[in-house]
């Protein structure tokens, strides 16, 4: 028996460049930057006061009622927008999405920051009886998805997926994997996050992941694979696609914007938070991810990187591509779209296949801004579409995620053929 193949027919997003796919990829081939001043809460006593926010968003603009809004966190919120916008991309409408075999798979690594914080503020200043009634069915990951199935009327399942910055990756996979069992016809997957408050960046910024060196020139803080990278900066909102049945697609006539043709996913069994510095551990999820397509290495056209831009991941990540891909890895494209969003965390994995796809089917390779000296020293030699977008035609790109804890996922996309 043939396997099911899955197609994208839907895609929504919700970035620090746009608050929908195609504003977000219009400043993809800006090269905007979406790394600003912090202002969702006051910066006096941080070290690091940039981030990359969603700008201008009010979710009544997808058609929430306000006082809907008002009972989800922001991650929460992100997640719906994206979604709705996935929805009508793909077609549908509340009656028709809401079949027997649709289903949700969204990734998240953190939840609602925001809620807890307001929460725990409350428990400490007045007392227990003063916590918001309302924060655990806020503030927990899986909200996400209950309320995209709840706005929809989707009654299959609503998973989430936690993989701290490979979430968004795997839930795709997972939703991959549902489609072709037969499990599932449709599948809303992706991810979510909103961690920017005092205490997601005071987390970070003590562990030493951040960018602290730019808080004058925020534009210029997240650098991937630049020898002046210090550190990665804090990102924020949400992509989902449509993935469908082919034939189920077909059938109503649906445009294809790609195939989802394979994933893979691994784990280093090795740090809380480095990933293994020879690169095999991700080099085993891309190589998983080929070989569950059928594609050769060569094949893919365009790599998206994780690209943190931190010392650690740039290089490690570099050496992962060279294991898996051999001399190819030279001859392909490879580029890191946090230069322009920050990292998203969880969000990260479905945002950078939206852009890939887009990628795909525009013709132009996206950029990796702020590479002004790539650093040879740690490695980092290959073509990494320095700040400016390259024209070139895209058949296959592989989008890659690394988690703390060592959580590696990869999938691969090609132009859909009949």
């Amino acid at each position: 028996m043939s396997q099911r193949r899955v197609v994208i027919t839907g895609m929504g997003a919700v970035t620090p460049i746009g608050n929908s796919v195609e504003d977000t990829w219009k400043s993809i081939m800006a090269g905007e930057c979406g790394i600003d001043k912090i202002t969702l809460f006051d910066t006096t006593d941080y070290a690091v006061k940039i981030a990359a926010e969603v700008k201008n968003f009010n979710l009544t603009d997808w058609g929430v009622d306000r006082k809907e809004a008002r009972k989800m966190s922001r991650f929460t919120q992100f997640a719906v927008a994206a979604a709705t916008e996935a929805v009508k991309d793909a077609g549908y409408t509340k009656e028709t999405i809401s079949a027997d075999k649709s289903g949700i798979m969204l990734g998240n690594g953190i939840g609602g920051f925001e809620t807890m914080e307001a929460g725990y503020k409350k428990y400490f200043e007045a007392g227990n009886s003063r916590i918001p009634p309302l924060s655990v069915p806020m503030f927990i990951t899986n909200e996400g998805a209950a309320n995209i199935s709840m706005l929809f009327g989707i009654e299959g399942l609503s998973w989430t997926l936690a993989t701290a910055c490979a979430s968004g990756t795997d839930a795709l996979g997972a939703a991959l994997d549902l489609v072709r069992s037969g499990r599932l016809d449709v599948c809303l997957a992706g991810g979510t996050e909103a961690a920017i408050t005092g205490f997601g960046i005071g987390c970070f910024t003590v562990l030493q992941t951040l960018a602290t060196s730019f808080n004058d020139d925020p534009k210029k803080a997240s650098r991937p694979f630049d020898a002046k990278r210090e550190g990665f900066t804090m990102g924020e909102g949400a992509g989902i696609l449509v993935l469908e049945e082919l034939e189920h697609a077909k059938k109503r006539g649906a445009r294809i914007y790609a195939e989802f043709a394979g994933f893979g996913a691994s784990s280093d069994a090795y740090h809380i938070t480095s990933p293994r510095l020879d690169g095999t551990g991700g080099a085993k999820a891309i190589k998983l991810a080929l070989e569950d397509a059928g594609i050769k290495p060569e094949e893919v056209d365009y790599y998206n990187a994780h690209g943190t831009s931190t010392p650690i991941n740039d290089p490690s990540e570099t050496k992962m591509v060279k294991l898996a891909f051999g001399d190819h890895a030279y001859k392909m494209k490879v580029s890191s779209t946090k230069s322009m969003t920050g990292h998203c965390v969880g969000a990260a994995g479905a945002i950078e296949a939206i852009i890939s796809v887009k990628a795909m089917n525009e013709g132009f390779y996206p950029p990796t801004i702020n590479l002004e000296n790539p650093d040879l020293e740690a490695g980092c030699d290959l073509d990494y579409v320095p700040n400016k977008p390259v024209a070139g035609e895209i058949n296959c790109i592989a989008s890659n995620s690394l988690g703390f804890g060592g959580h590696n996922g990869c999938v691969i996309m090609t132009k859909f053929k009949d």
